[in-house]
């Protein structure tokens, strides 16, 4: 019997993820799918919400609007702090930590370094960008009650936690 993806099935897939632009952020490791429990908050909402209902052997490009990816970008995440606040730590743009905001805590890019100043970015890298995923739905099945329990699928029934 075909399965379709629902609600704790355990799903995998071989998918490349692009911008609109073309260029490729991320895809399945050469014949290992990606592998997961649906329904579990594990994928971005877009790309779940194009998966559902599919069954092994569906191949399809689903388009992700921000809002169902990583978010809008937001200016009020970026914002210029005194370089002092990296005491003598080295800062450079690129660079990434976690930083105490009023809202807990929160992953933030440097983004520009002047000699007093240091700009930081709150928004996800990906935020404010569309994304169009390539999928190959190549697996479908009812997780077992140990991969329920553990919220993550076991490889080829090795239960192992590293």
């Amino acid at each position: 019997m075909t399965q379709s993806i629902s609600q704790d099935k355990v799903v995998g897939i071989h998918y490349t993820v692009k911008t609109k632009e073309g260029n490729v952020l991320d895809q399945s490791k050469e014949g290992q799918p990606l592998q997961f429990i649906f329904g579990r908050g594990m994928l971005i909402k877009g790309l779940e919400d194009a998966l559902a209902g599919k069954v092994s052997g569906d191949k399809f490009d689903a388009e992700i609007a921000p809002a169902d990816a990583y978010g809008e970008r937001h200016e009020g995440l970026i914002q210029t702090v005194p370089r002092s606040l990296f005491g003598d730590n080295e800062v450079a743009v690129g660079m990434q930590f976690r930083a105490r905001t009023d809202h807990g805590e929160q992953s933030v890019m440097i983004v520009d370094v002047a000699d007093e100043e240091v700009t930081v970015d709150g928004n996800h890298p990906l935020a404010g960008v569309e994304l169009t995923f390539n999928v190959e739905v190549v697996e479908v099945r009812d997780a077992d009650p140990s991969e329920l329990d553990h919220g993550h699928v076991h490889a080829d029934g090795n239960h192992q936690h590293g």
